[in-house]
Formats: C-alpha cells, sequence, structure tokens
C-alpha cells in the first residue's frame, strides 16, 4: 500500500514540476535541519487572482500573514533549540512551504510533505531509492504540520494528512467543522472555534438590542459555519436575519454592488451588518460602499477574519467608522519585535522569501542578489521599523510551534524514559502515539495565558472587542479600540467607549418593542421580529414576549405583570352596610317574636289564644324566631358547623310555619264543606289539637327528611366561590339543588296554604283569621316569587337569603300575630267569644212542630225538608220557614226555638219547635228532626222547657176566639214582649218585617206587621236577667206564663230564641235538673199561626272556629 501511495505521489510529483517548469516558476520552501522536522504551511503570498486561480499563481507577498509567521517560527525553534529543559539532546528542524491562502495550492505543498515523508521512510528501512534527482540532499519525514491559518484550507490538508498520521495544529483556523473529530481526528488548534466567536457576535448584537440585522459571509468553510453558528444562537435570542447572503473574497466589484443594493433594500430597519467574513471580502463591502454613497448608513459587526487589521480599512476608514470587531485575544510579542526589526536581507539567509518581502515592502531593488526585482529602480536602504506593525496572531503561531514542541518532548519523556536524544522507539516518530502527547499537553503560553485542549482538540477561547472609531483631527486619523471582552464568563463592554452619548446607539429593530402588558404578534408571511403589539387581558400576565397567560382562578396577575398573585377572599363581614341592616332587621324581629310569643304564651287561657290554635301557635312563632335567626348564621364568616346550620335553618325555619299554617287553613277548609252539605252524617276526621300538632310535626319531619338527605349527598365545606375572575369568595358549599330541594317544599307549602285561604275566603261569618292567613300568604307569595329571580340572579346570594328569610317571617308575624296581640293589650274588652266576627244576620233553620234535632259540643247533624222557593240562602243573611207541605192545619200551635251550639263549627242559630202538648218543665226527651233516625244522630241532646231569655221581635195573629179573652192577659204578653225586646240589644240594629199573610179580618187591628227599634248596645243574657230580679223571678214568670199556655185561647205558642255567647254555660234553676236552659218561650194567642218570619240586620256574635 505505502509503494502504491509512493508511486501515485511521485507521478503526481513530476507532473507538478513539469507544470511548473511551463510556467517558470518552481516552489519555494525554507528548509531547517534538525533530528526531527516540523512541517509548517504559511500565507507567504496572497492568493491567485480570480483570473489566475486556474495556473495557481499566487499573488503578492505579505509581511504579517506571511513574512512575519515564517521569522517566527524560525525565531522559536531557535529558542526551543537553545533551551534544555525542553526535547533534551533533540534540534528540532523546519519545512517551510507557501500556501498563499488558497485551497489548491495548500494542497499541492502538502502532498510534497508526505512524499519526502515516504522517501526518507523507505530509504531507512533500505527499500527502493528516489526516482527524483535533488540537491537538497536527503530529507527527513515531517512529525508534525504547523497551519495553515484558512479554515477551509486547513480542512483540504487534514484530509490528506491524517491519511499518513500526520499531526496537524492550526493557529488561526476556527471553522466549527474541524471540532468534528470523526471527520478530523490528526486536526488540533490553539485557537477557539468559531461557535465562540459566534456566541460573542450574538452577544454583542444582543446588548444593543438590535433585533433585526442583515448577514453577510465569506464564501468557504470559514465564513459558512460562522454564520451558520451565528443564525442558529441568534434565532434562539429572538434576533431575525433580514438578509443573508454570501459572496468570495476576491469577488469583482459588480459582485459586491449588487450585495449593497440588497442591503440597502432592507434600509432603514436592519442597519447593522454582521460580517462573518474573511478581511479581504470587508475590504470589497466598504469600496462598495463609497462606489454607492452609503457610507454612515450601515454599521459592521465583523469577526476575527477583520480583526484590527489596518490593511482592510486603508482608504475606506469613513465607510468603516464605528465598525464593531473580534479580535482573538493575543498578547503582543515584545521579544519578536527586537528579532525581526533587526532583520535585513544579507543577515537573514533562511527565509526564502524575505528579500522579495523587502523589495516590495520599500519598493526598492537588491541590487546583485539573485531575487532582483528590477521593475525598481530605486535601492534599498530602508529599515523594517518603518510603518510596522506585529501580526495580530503571532501570539496563537508561536503557541502552536511550542504546542508541538512540548508533545514530542513528552513523547522523549515516556519513550526514551528521561534520556536524551531520540531513542529507537522515536526512529521513526509514530503519528497516532504523538497526538495522543500533543492532546494531553499543556503549558503557560508566549502571553502568560494557559494553554490546552480540550477533548476535540480545541483551546478556549477568549476574544478581544474592538471598535474602529476617529480618533484625531486629521481626515484618517482612525484607530481600532479595545472597548471590551468575551470569554466564557460572558460580555464586557465599555459603552462609553463605544458611544458618546446613550442616544448615539443606533436602531436596527423591525418593530419597536411593547410596552408593558402588551406581547408581540407575529404578522403572517413576516420574520419573526417584525410584528404587532398587542395587550393582554386583564386576567392575564406576560409569560413570554409572544404569550398571554390567564392566571388560575383565584389569583390575579401582579402589578409588573411577570406572574399571579393570590386574591383577597372575601366574605361578608359584620361591620359591612348589608349585613348591618340584615342583622338589625333580624334583632328587631328577634324582640318582635319573643313579645308576641310572650304575650300568648300569659294569656294563653283567654278567648283569642284558644280560639287560634295555641298549639299551631307556638309551632309557627317557633319557625319566625329560628327564621330570624338564620340571619347571623348566614352572615357570620362560613365554617363547616355554620355551614350545617344554614341548611338545617333556611329549610326548617319556614317549613315549621307553613306547616302549621297548611294544618290550620286544611281544617278550616273541611269544617266548611262539611257545613254545606245537606246531610252532615258524620264528624269531619282529624279535628283535635293533638292531631293537628301530629299532621304539622309530620310535615315538618318531611322537610327534615329533605335536608338530612342532602346532608349525605352533599356534605357541607367551606369552598372558594368565582363570581368574577376578579373575585374570590368564601361560601359553603350549597349547590343549587341544594337550595332549591328545601325551597321547593316550603314553596309547595305555601302554594298548599295559599289555596286553603283562597278557599276559605268567604268562610260564613266572615272569620277573621281566615283573611288574615290569606292576606298572609298572598304577600308571601309574593316575596317569594321576588326572591327566586334575585337570588339566582344577582351575585347578593346571602343577603337575598336573609331578607327574604326575615321579610317572609316579618309577614307571617305581622299579619297574623298583631291583631291578636292588639286586641288582647289594647281591647281586653273584646278579647270574649262573641268578639271574633262581624255578621250581622243569623241563620236559622225553623222546625215546623217537630222535635228539635239535638245538638252536640263538636257538631250538628242537618237535615234540611224539602224548602220552597221562598226559602232564602242560608250564608248566614236570612232566616226562613219552610212551609209545611201537608199544608196549613187550623188550631195547631207551632212552636220555634234558637239554639247556639256551644262549640259550633260554624255560625248557626237554629230554630227549634216545642211540642205542641208538651210541659213546660218536661223531662229530657231526644227527637227526631225531619224523620231523621236517633242512631243516625252521634250527638244528641236533651233539652228542656226553655226559660225567658232575650228574644227578638215576634208577630202573631190572634183567633177568632180570642176576642173574649181577657184584656189583662194581652197586656201581661205584650208587656213580656217589650221587656224582652227592650233587655235583648246584642248589636242588633233593627228587627223589622213582621208579617201575618192570610190573617181573619177580625185580627187585623191587633196583629199588624210593624218594626221595633232596637238599641245598639250589647247585653247578655245574665245582664236581663239580674236586672229582673234575679233568676228567681224569672223562674216565677215562667210559671205564670206557662199556665197561660194550658188555657183554651191559646192554639200554640212560638219562641225564638236568640244565641248569647254565654247561654250554654248558664244553669236554670226552673227547669229540669238534668237539663240546661237552652231558650225562651214567649205565649201569644191561639188562633194566629205564623206563616213566615224574616230576620234582617241580626247582629249577634257566635263563637269562634
Amino acid at each position: 500500500m505505502d509503494i502504491l501511495l509512493l508511486l501515485v505521489l511521485l507521478l503526481y510529483g513530476e507532473q507538478q514540476l513539469l507544470t511548473s517548469a511551463q510556467s517558470s516558476e518552481r516552489r519555494i520552501l525554507a528548509r531547517v535541519p534538525g533530528d526531527l522536522i516540523i512541517g509548517a504551511l504559511f500565507s507567504v503570498h496572497h492568493q491567485p487572482p480570480a483570473d489566475k486561480v486556474h495556473e495557481r499563481k499566487c499573488g503578492a507577498v505579505r509581511e504579517q500573514y506571511g513574512i512575519q509567521r515564517v521569522e517566527a517560527m524560525l525565531h522559536t525553534l531557535d529558542r526551543i533549540n537553545r533551551d534544555s529543559q525542553i526535547l533534551p539532546g533533540v534540534v528540532l528542524g523546519c519545512e517551510i512551504r507557501d500556501s498563499c491562502w488558497h485551497s489548491a495550492v495548500a494542497l499541492e505543498q502538502s502532498i510534497e510533505f508526505i512524499r519526502d515523508s515516504l522517501v526518507a521512510a523507505q530509504e531507512e528501512e533500505g527499500g527502493a531509492t528516489a526516482t527524483r534527482c535533488s540537491t537538497d540532499g536527503a530529507k527527513k519525514p515531517i512529525v508534525g504540520l504547523i497551519g495553515p491559518g484558512s479554515s477551509s484550507v486547513a480542512i483540504q490538508v487534514q484530509n490528506l494528512l491524517q491519511l499518513f498520521n500526520i499531526p496537524q495544529i492550526a493557529y488561526s483556523a476556527t471553522s466549527m467543522d474541524l471540532s468534528d473529530k470523526s471527520l478530523y481526528k490528526y486536526f488540533m488548534r490553539v485557537v477557539p472555534s468559531d461557535a465562540q466567536q459566534a456566541r460573542a457576535m450574538v452577544d454583542i448584537v444582543k446588548r444593543y438590542n438590535w433585533t433585526y440585522v442583515s448577514a453577510i459571509h465569506t464564501e468557504g468553510n470559514y465564513g459558512e459555519s460562522g454564520m451558520e453558528a451565528f443564525k442558529d444562537m441568534a434565532a434562539k435570542e429572538g434576533i431575525c436575519i433580514a438578509h443573508s447572503d454570501k459572496i468570495y473574497s476576491n469577488a469583482g466589484e459588480r459582485s459586491f454592488d449588487r450585495l449593497l443594493d440588497k442591503l440597502w433594500g432592507h434600509l432603514p430597519k436592519a442597519r447593522v451588518v454582521a460580517c462573518f467574513c474573511e478581511g479581504m471580502t470587508v475590504r470589497g463591502i466598504l469600496m462598495a460602499m463609497r462606489r454607492r454613497h452609503l457610507g454612515g448608513h450601515f454599521l459592521l459587526v465583523g469577526s476575527d477574519g477583520w480583526a484590527d487589521r489596518y490593511d482592510v480599512t486603508d482608504g475606506y476608514q469613513k465607510e468603516a467608522a464605528g465598525g464593531i470587531t473580534i479580535k482573538l485575544q493575543s498578547a503582543y510579542v515584545k521579544w519578536f519585535d527586537d528579532y525581526y526589526l533587526g532583520l535585513r536581507p544579507e543577515n537573514n539567509p533562511r527565509n526564502p522569501w524575505f528579500p522579495e518581502f523587502w523589495q516590495h515592502r520599500f519598493q526598492c531593488r537588491l541590487v546583485g542578489h539573485q531575487q532582483e526585482n528590477s521593475q525598481y529602480n530605486r535601492t534599498c536602504s530602508e529599515s523594517l521599523r518603518q510603518q510596522y506593525a506585529q501580526d495580530t496572531k503571532m501570539g496563537f503561531v508561536i503557541n502552536a510551534i511550542y504546542a508541538m514542541a512540548y508533545g514530542l518532548h513528552n513523547m522523549q519523556q515516556a519513550l526514551c524514559r528521561g534520556g536524551t536524544g531520540l531513542c529507537p522507539a522515536m526512529r521513526p516518530v509514530d503519528g497516532g502515539a504523538l497526538l495522543d502527547f500533543l492532546m494531553g499537553t499543556n503549558f503557560t503560553g508566549v502571553s502568560r495565558e494557559f494553554v490546552w485542549f480540550d477533548e476535540k482538540g480545541d483551546s478556549p477561547g477568549r476574544y478581544e472587542i474592538m471598535n474602529f472609531k476617529k480618533t484625531g483631527p486629521g481626515p484618517n486619523d482612525y484607530s481600532y479600540i479595545s472597548v471590551g471582552s468575551w470569554d466564557n464568563q460572558g460580555l464586557k463592554m465599555d459603552d462609553n467607549e463605544v458611544w458618546s452619548n446613550r442616544s448615539a446607539v443606533i436602531q436596527s429593530v423591525c418593530s419597536e418593542p411593547c410596552q408593558k402588558a402588551q406581547i408581540k404578534v407575529i404578522r403572517k408571511g413576516e420574520v419573526s421580529c417584525c410584528w404587532t403589539c398587542t395587550p393582554c387581558k386583564e386576567n392575564e400576565f406576560v409569560f413570554d414576549e409572544h404569550t398571554c397567560q390567564a392566571c388560575a382562578l383565584g389569583s390575579w396577575p401582579t402589578d409588573d405583570l411577570t406572574g399571579c398573585e393570590p386574591i383577597p377572599v372575601e366574605y361578608l363581614h359584620w361591620d359591612d352596610p348589608e349585613p348591618i341592616a340584615a342583622v338589625v332587621f333580624a334583632c328587631l324581629g328577634l324582640l318582635a317574636t319573643a313579645f308576641v310569643t310572650f304575650v300568648f304564651v300569659k294569656f294563653r287561657d283567654t278567648p283569642v289564644v284558644k280560639s287560634s290554635s295555641r298549639e299551631l301557635c307556638y309551632i309557627i312563632l317557633a319557625g319566625i324566631f329560628l327564621s330570624y335567626l338564620c340571619t347571623f348564621f348566614l352572615i357570620a364568616k362560613p365554617h363547616v358547623v355554620h355551614c350545617y346550620l344554614q341548611r338545617v335553618l333556611v329549610g326548617l325555619s319556614p317549613a315549621m310555619s307553613y306547616s302549621a299554617l297548611v294544618t290550620k287553613t286544611n281544617r278550616i277548609a273541611r269544617i266548611l264543606a262539611g257545613s254545606k252539605k245537606k246531610i252532615c252524617t258524620r264528624k269531619p276526621r282529624f279535628m283535635s289539637a293533638c292531631a293537628q300538632l301530629v299532621i304539622a310535626s309530620l310535615l315538618i319531619l318531611l322537610q327534615l327528611a329533605i335536608v338530612v338527605a342532602l346532608f349525605v349527598t352533599e356534605p357541607p365545606a367551606v369552598v372558594h366561590d368565582y363570581p368574577s375572575v376578579r373575585q374570590v369568595r368564601l361560601v359553603c358549599n350549597t349547590t343549587n339543588l341544594g337550595v332549591v330541594a328545601p325551597l321547593g317544599y316550603n314553596g309547595l307549602l305555601i302554594l298548599s296554604c295559599t289555596f286553603y285561604a283562597f278557599k276559605t275566603r268567604n268562610v260564613p261569618a266572615n272569620f277573621n283569621e281566615a283573611k288574615y292567613i290569606a292576606f298572609t300568604m298572598y304577600t308571601t307569595c309574593i316575596v317569594w316569587l321576588a326572591f327566586v329571580p334575585i337570588y339566582f340572579g344577582s351575585d347578593y346570594k346571602i343577603v337575598t337569603m336573609c331578607f327574604s328569610v326575615s321579610l317572609s317571617a316579618t309577614v307571617a308575624l305581622g299579619c297574623m300575630f298583631t291583631p291578636k296581640v292588639y286586641i288582647i293589650l289594647a281591647k281586653p274588652e273584646r278579647n270574649v267569644r262573641s268578639a271574633f266576627t262581624t255578621s250581622t244576620v243569623v241563620r236559622m233553620h225553623v222546625g215546623d212542630g217537630k222535635a228539635a234535632s239535638s245538638s252536640g259540643s263538636r257538631g250538628t247533624l242537618w237535615k234540611r225538608r224539602n224548602s220552597g222557593p221562598e226559602t232564602l240562602s242560608s250564608n248566614g243573611k236570612s232566616v226562613t220557614w219552610a212551609q209545611n207541605e201537608r199544608g196549613y192545619r187550623h188550631n195547631l200551635w207551632k212552636r220555634i226555638s234558637i239554639h247556639i251550639k256551644r262549640k259550633e263549627s260554624n255560625q248557626t242559630a237554629v230554630i227549634k219547635p216545642f211540642h205542641k202538648g208538651g210541659d213546660v218543665a218536661r223531662e229530657p226527651v231526644t227527637k227526631v228532626l225531619y224523620g231523621a233516625a236517633p242512631e243516625e244522630r252521634p250527638y244528641p241532646v236533651m233539652y228542656r222547657t226553655q226559660l225567658p231569655s232575650t228574644a227578638s221581635a215576634v208577630s202573631s195573629r190572634e183567633t177568632s176566639l180570642g176576642r173574649d179573652k181577657d184584656s189583662a192577659s194581652r197586656a201581661s204578653i205584650m208587656e213580656q214582649i217589650s221587656s224582652v225586646v227592650d233587655r235583648f240589644t246584642a248589636n242588633i240594629s233593627e228587627l223589622n218585617s213582621m208579617m201575618l199573610p192570610g190573617s181573619p179580618p177580625a185580627t187585623a187591628s191587633f196583629l199588624a206587621s210593624r218594626e221595633l227599634p232596637l238599641t245598639t248596645g250589647m247585653s247578655t243574657f245574665a245582664d236581663v236577667q239580674h236586672e229582673r230580679g234575679g233568676a228567681q223571678e224569672d223562674c216565677q214568670r215562667s210559671h205564670n206564663v206557662a199556665s197561660t199556655r194550658r188555657g183554651p185561647e191559646l192554639d200554640e205558642l212560638t219562641a225564638l230564641t236568640p244565641p248569647s255567647p254565654f247561654r250554654d254555660l248558664m244553669d236554670s234553676t226552673c227547669g229540669s235538673p238534668t237539663s240546661r236552659a237552652s231558650a225562651s218561650a214567649l205565649y201569644m194567642p191561639s188562633s194566629p199561626t205564623y206563616d213566615r218570619l224574616l230576620l234582617r240586620e241580626y247582629g249577634q256574635s257566635s263563637s269562634s272556629l
């Protein structure tokens, strides 16, 4: 394989010699003999012009990048060879070749290195001899290579050298690609990768908020890899590239002019141009800027290819003014100046390019020198001190040479075991082993910096930031000023040195930065740096410059909109206006309820309280008290205990009140319904106080069961409620179901109570309590109808609930209990059984001679005989005698009496007939009214002959036989009638229309119809009796009247007994000892029979329901 490669290289070398001969040019090299030879590639000449590239004909000689670097290597090797601490007993030699900063030329020179190495290896092994004649004598192989400076050239060279395991150390090749050890295993460098330089450029652009820049790079590996790294990092930092382009360093003017036209198209937004370019590319851009009169419109940010080179800016300082460049940090090597400035052509024979350089530098002619340039006429006599500037990368060149020397030294120490000179293990030097020693090398560099290599063969990055600016009054007084530095710790800049003031900083943005609380919205089709500013919503904070993020429920953006903070939790406080009003209202209600309860308990045995169903009233009052008490638990700060009490009280307190009211109104309705039946066969059920309590309790327990069921399904707890994104309230976790279910049941009770109240609105005798209940329920319905939309449609649910429950309790308390308390306290004279209705007419059923039906204490069975068309309404407004269907029977007495049942469920005055032939003091008997069998009457009443009491007006008819009666008897009867009428004054306004149809003519003058005016005062039967002389006198009178009844003159006696509140409680001393006086008897002449008697405007009270 080696022989084959040797043949190829030999053939290639012969071809190169032939080509060189044809072009009359031969490649020059510099060689210093030694035990170990180090190769070097320096760009002694400029790269070939565009029209000479195919000839590989190099350009003019270069001082800094060429001659100075050659001299630096020669002098550095001298210093190493003189240092006994490095490679003792070994002399380092070198072989330096010119790469012309061109890949083809550098590859050609690299082949020469390898061919010489292969030939030397073959000679040492005793193989074939070299076929090429050479006057240079035997050549030794190179152990390693220094250079070249260009990254693209270095890549080409490395591709060849690694085939022969020859290590390569670069001094200025910074391409990122060279860090890939899988491709370039034998490549190392003492400069950092372009990735770090790109990072430094991005940091500079970012520091001054240049978010919209153009990007230009030199065609080739150096510019492409560096710019690629810059773009990637810039994108991550939000920096946009307005325009990106590339160009060759040796491109023509027209190419640079087209490039400037593209850049001008993005003005005035993209004023900054990031240029990852070699020096000559930058110079071409500056020249185009002058041609296009764009000086001052752009600011260039250049890489280390420009750095601080004056050869780039000479003649175009105005166009380059303000430019910021990056320079590899390298200290000035003072000892090189001492060596270099003393060189002259006559004392520097080692450098074959020095005479050419000298003549080119001073434009002079070295007379007699073999490299004499005849185009110059002037004889050279100048010194290098004139216009001298040291190469900015001189330190890296020297460090690369020292790195190779230290690697060889370490190898010698390891393989030769501390001996001097070269041991057999280093003959020849193994390139692979040498690479390992080089990777582990570390030393102090020429500028006292620490030099070492990482796993990729790169050295740490250290850059100096330069600013090209005017430093003097002259038109060309411009210099590079160090304004900062960059290393792994970041960028450090002196902004005051760069800009005279802050306002002088140029702007290079596509869109202005957004204000606080705004984000960037990228327009469609635009780069990410061109945006419109859009404000965030009030509940959002700026998550990043492109995103608004809403705060979670319960939090709100901070003042700087960088995050969220918890919203203060709200709940009702005792000192808020609404709770104060609700608490005051509830306290007044509690006091009023307690007062009413006290009154009812104290006067519990009075008719007002007893007639109002005391037990149910106490339940209603308890419910009202709890309703007012709800306010305190609703307003208190939410707690689990409070939540339980709220659920219980809000549902249970109205249920207690309305359950009792439903029970009461249902009882009234059933009593009224029973009284309207023609035949009442049985007593209504569940009318007792105990039954009413049981019914009310069952209704209350049903509500309690609903509340308990909700406790199981929805256990009360304290949660946060969010009525809006800006509010957080501490509330109990009562759902709509938890509100609707209990209140729905209460609503059902309210509707039921309202229905019964409406049904009993026309209760006979205008029962006042029914009216109060009806009004209460109508008002309650209005309150709750208003409550529902307010509660579910507003945020003030707790306050609404407080006032609704309290208002409902107030309605019940005011409408139902205030009138009763008023009567008890302010009108005690009305606190009697006779004062609870306002009816002005007594409703009476009149018999036809049969015995009156019995009446019990709890109900009376009625049976009406066929009532003719003359029968009036039985609503308590009139009284009608039904005409006996068997016709009128002459000389037949009709007897009537009025009964007031003691605990009647409806106000009814019952007219009962006496037995025709019975005695006044007859034994208690039970009769059947209108054919009703005794067994059909569950409440038989034993009555006896009635005693005189208050009476209404009576009209009588006298028969033809009555004319002969003694006038004294008639006067006695009339006196009795007048006396009774005068004493019976229980709110009766008048008694009239006493009519006698069909009376004989002879009796007209005596029995004419008349009106008897009555007083409106109130007197009881007891009062009348006392005024008449007591019970004994009345008893005597009743006996006298009874004796007149047995006379043959009287055919029939009719007695009318109006009701009295105290009648049923009175005992008679005249009747049977086993019966109570229940009526009074009035005696009239025997001949008249009354067809009809109508009582109007009868003002009398009966017992309350």
